[in-house]
């Protein structure tokens, strides 16, 4: 409609306009109106169960990953919890009676730090303070986290079973991983084992894969000379006579702090190496190096140049090939102290390459799994142990005793210590530098305390990867369908095979985690720490074996789940051991890994509980939980019960600042989700995840939001004008005849069966993104820019009767009671404020499940109809446009075009009236070669009532302000007629 003459009419018919009226607002008030949506719901999860449960609808498992209980929700909490939420919603939507219990990781360093910091605040060092009180502070500190982290997910519209969320620090959890833990330890996949592990001497304790992180790092370098004490008579005369000068072999290493702890060096039996004789040093240096002519060098042939640059050589000569089987050489301190007297023998080793370095590879088999494995392969049994948890050179560690690694405490913690200039300035003294440098490389850092981690050689425990499982022992119970575990087959042969029977979304998943497993060494398992589930059991001192009795493994976990993981530490052990001498067994006072306790959520929030089944559907984390959750649960369902506890994984990317940036508190580039929600409200960001391509990294700040917001204006204006121009629309105005539509109103209907395919498969599939982008598209063009505007003349002045009318209405309505349903998962808010507004007394929008949608309006033909009429729409609007601007027109309803057209886009028009297509007051169409249009005013009088300017304006003597049309719908509201 346009804007009315200057000149007032004589009677105002305003009062006669069915203009849309709604109390649903334009402005969402979110922040303000949320909460009490919240309110309203109530145990919203546990009513949407009753409903499905009572529909016989069949059940869909989502298995929550745990957040840890330390700290309010960050974005990426938002963003994880959000998309679960979205799945939760959705199945219910799409009938399902859905299991979604939400849980909480509560064992592991960050949480005993923040204890330490609080005792150490009160003046007390850990050791002060009762492992009893240490642990009840650790179980207390948790649980308040829990309860704020509970209410912050809340507040985003994530419902779930919280009633009966479980933590692992739970008496029963805690019970049920040692119970998992015993199977383990009964099938015999359990060994002892003294092998080189990732340590944190920060942290006190051994580290898995997962719990590692890589940081830009810069290391010293050092090339050191191993002399040649022996060798077979393989080699050439003047190498064994040593006539010349006694020659070396040259390693290199960006831990000079393992040079005490080296054995042997290994080679790589498929390099080719020389003895090289040093010739002549660089001149005008500002030192002095440590090379000299005449030194003769054993290095690989492809490294050579690169070695002689480092150490400052200027000519060489090549003796001859040399093969490094069969040397022995002496450890480079060895003239400093007998300490090191021993011989150092040459290892053949595949994992030597010509890459970087000498060709050789220095071999500490206490601080390298290389290291360990190589020089267990040539029979050597007895491995070094040279630092203590500390990181600190033991005592019989010679020329080094009590030297640090790394700093542990203090402001320098987690930097470099001692150790490393040490063993340098030692080489010098020996002779044995031959150069050295520095190297900026990726080094492991524990992602917890985000300090440097070392390799160290310590007893701990594993579980076998490549040991061949026995069923029986094991005792799979799951019996519905094929599982593995037959004999012969291992750990990680399960594994590998579980992950080919998981659907992972995206695809890619898949390649990930297996190319993961398919290398991982044995699962670490234990901890040595205070907080969390022990490895509850009993060693013989005599052989070193786990004692296996079913009696004392009962009484373990009676004592556990009474008082938790306190019993195992304060009971008597012959209370446990009952018949058996406790002086013969060790107490094993490890904790286990906090992945082993995740790992093993499945078994205690699946199954057997009432509701649920195991395995899951899905799994959901990101994409870091390949080698984290999605693992470990992979590893302890395979070990225990013969595949995955899951049918499908889904992850998600991480969560950039706008500039594609990792988000730091320290660089104020972070998004505060409670911030988003108090600003502008949780259907803001929920609608964000919705947006974003949740499978690769995202980005979000302050301009993203906003583009968020304006898109969901858009949908809120879209809703609001629905529910104002439905406004009275009851049963008996429906049209149910598909015959009695005009063609505009069947490709809506064509549409929206259209969008409810997409939405099905999309939802079936966890793309939200092919959700809410569609349904945005048909909001804006297909609604907004075409059907509304079209049909608001119908909407407002036919009269109510009119089949048109009647039409539209039910046409809007069916298109407003599928878009509170598609969208209910995503932005549930505004969905259950926009229906509720409609519907008072129906109950809620998220108890609803997605309508059908009639075959019968699928309407190919019409599609193409409109998508032809688009194409001439947008020519026109351009020509009337041009006009307005030209001020020969003063709105659409000024004007009545002539368009030229094609055959085919004339044919498209038939059966409907062009002016109303054009939103002008009249139209032409004429047939032509090509498209045309051609702005001719309205040269007709104004009706007072719609403003078209149409030629029967009169002719209706008792309203001679208005068209015929507008007369008619007067008279009926009026009653006179």
């Amino acid at each position: 409609m346009a804007d009315a003459d200057s000149t007032a009419p004589a009677r105002d018919f305003r009062d006669t306009v069915f203009l849309p009226d709604t109390p649903f607002p334009m402005r969402g008030g979110l922040p303000q109106k949320e909460p009490q949506i919240l309110e309203a719901w109530g145990d919203l999860y546990a009513e949407l169960r009753r409903r499905r449960q009572a529909e016989g609808a069949p059940l869909y498992v989502l298995h929550d990953g745990p957040p840890y209980a330390n700290g309010d929700i960050h974005i990426g909490h938002a963003l994880n919890k959000t998309l679960k939420d979205f799945v939760v919603r959705s199945r219910f939507l799409l009938g399902y009676d859905v299991d979604f219990v939400p849980g909480w990781d509560c064992h592991g360093l960050p949480i005993e730090w923040k204890i330490e910091e609080k005792f150490r605040a009160q003046g007390k060092r850990k050791d002060e303070v009762s492992k009893a009180a240490f642990r009840a502070a650790c179980r207390e500190y948790a649980a308040g986290w829990i309860d704020v982290q509970r209410e912050q997910f809340k507040r985003l519209g994530v419902i779930g079973d919280w009633a009966n969320r479980y933590a692992t620090m739970d008496f029963a959890t805690e019970a049920a991983i040692v119970r998992e833990f015993h199977r383990f330890k009964a099938s015999g996949q359990l060994y002892r084992g003294s092998k080189p592990v990732m340590w944190s001497p920060v942290e006190r304790t051994a580290l898995a894969e997962a719990e590692i992180e890589y940081h830009e790092h810069v290391s010293p370098t050092i090339w050191v000379k191993f002399p040649v004490t022996g060798a077979t008579d393989d080699h050439p005369d003047d190498l064994l006579a040593f006539r010349h000068a006694t020659p070396s072999v040259v390693i290199w290493t960006t831990t000079p702090w393992t040079i005490p702890a080296n054995r042997a060096i290994s080679y790589g039996p498929e390099i080719a190496y020389g003895l090289y004789e040093v010739q002549s040093m660089e001149q005008g240096l500002d030192f002095e190096p440590w090379a000299k002519a005449g030194d003769r060098l054993i290095i690989a042939d492809k490294l050579a140049e690169e070695v002689f640059r480092a150490a400052k050589i200027a000519t060489w000569t090549r003796l001859y090939d040399l093969n490094p089987s069969g040397l022995e050489c002496a450890h480079p301190l060895a003239e400093l102290h007998p300490g090191f007297g021993f011989a150092v023998p040459l290892l053949a080793g595949d994992h030597v390459t010509d890459d970087a370095g000498t060709g050789f590879v220095h071999t500490a088999p206490g601080h390298g799994a290389d290291d360990y494995e190589v020089w267990k392969a040539h029979g050597h049994h007895e491995v070094p142990d040279t630092v203590d948890p500390d990181g600190t050179y033991y005592p019989h560690v010679p020329l080094f005793a009590g030297l640090k690694v790394l700093e542990t405490e203090g402001k320098k913690t987690g930097k470099f210590a001692d150790a490393n200039p040490a063993v340098v300035q030692k080489l010098i003294e020996a002779g044995t530098l031959l150069a050295r440098g520095r190297l900026e490389h990726s080094y492991p850092h524990s992602w917890r305390s985000k300090a440097p981690v070392i390799f160290r050689n310590t007893p701990q425990w594993f579980i076998r990867m490549d040991e061949p499982l026995n069923s029986r022992k094991l005792g799979f119970i799951r019996m519905d369908k094929p599982l593995g575990g037959d004999d012969g087959e291992t750990l990680r042969e399960l594994a590998l095979k579980a992950i080919d029977e998981t659907a992972f979304h995206p695809a890619g998943g898949r390649n990930r985690i297996r190319s993961m497993v398919e290398t991982r060494p044995d699962w670490l398992i234990s901890r040595q720490r205070a907080w969390g589930t022990p490895l509850a059991m009993f060693v013989d001192k005599h052989t070193g074996q786990p004692l296996n009795d079913p009696e004392v493994d009962a009484r373990i976990l009676r004592a556990i789940e009474a008082g938790g993981a306190d019993a195992w530490f304060e009971t008597p052990d012959a209370e446990f051991l009952g018949v058996h001498n406790p002086a013969q067994f060790e107490k094993v006072e490890d904790i286990l890994d906090v992945w082993f306790d995740s790992g093993c959520t499945h078994a205690f929030t699946l199954e057997g509980r009432a509701g649920s089944r195991w395995p899951a559907d899905l799994y959901l984390e990101g994409s870091d939980q390949h080698r984290g959750w999605f693992q470990s649960n992979l590893l302890e369902g395979c070990g225990t019960r013969g595949r995955a506890p899951y049918e499908a994984v889904l992850t998600h990317g991480f969560t950039l600042d706008e500039n594609g940036e990792k988000m730091s508190k320290s660089k104020g580039n972070t998004t505060d989700p409670a911030t988003v929600i108090k600003e502008s409200g949780a259907d803001i960001l929920r609608l964000w995840v919705a947006l974003v391509d949740y499978a690769e990294d995202q980005r979000i700040g302050k301009q993203i939001l906003q583009t968020t917001v304006d898109a969901y204006r858009k949908l809120r204006n879209t809703v609001r004008y629905l529910l104002g121009a439905l406004n009275g629309f009851d049963h008996a105005e429906r049209l149910t005849d598909l015959d009695q539509f005009p063609p505009l109103e069947r490709y809506i209907l064509h549409r929206l069966w259209e969008l409810d395919g997409q939405v099905r498969r999309a939802y079936e599939t966890y793309r939200f993104q092919d959700v809410v982008r569609p349904v945005l598209e048909f909001c804006a063009g297909d609604l907004s820019a075409l059907y509304f505007d079209i049909r608001k003349d119908s909407l407002y002045c036919d009269r109510p009767d009119s089949l048109r009318r009647r039409a539209c209405r039910t046409v809007m309505d069916e298109v407003f009671t599928r878009l509170t349903a598609w969208l209910a998962p995503l932005t549930p808010f505004t969905m259950e404020e926009a229906w509720t507004t409609r519907f008072p007394d129906v109950g809620t929008n998220c108890a609803r499940v997605i309508p059908d949608t009639p075959a019968s309006w699928e309407n190919p033909a019409e599609a193409a109809r409109w998508a032809t009429i688009d194409g001439v729409l947008e020519v026109v609007n351009e020509a009337l446009e041009a006009a307005r601007r030209g001020k020969r027109i003063g709105g659409a309803l000024d004007a009545w075009p002539t368009v030229t057209l094609p055959t085919d886009a004339l044919a498209a028009f038939d059966g409907l009236d062009a002016a109303e297509v054009f939103r002008t007051s009249g139209a032409e169409l004429v047939a032509g070669e090509t498209l045309a249009v051609e702005v001719n005013t309205a040269d007709h009088p104004k009706c007072a009532r719609s403003w078209r300017r149409v030629p029967d304006v009169g002719s209706d003597p008792d309203y001679p302000e208005l068209s015929a049309r507008d007369a008619d719908a007067v008279r009926h509201l009026e009653g006179r007629g």
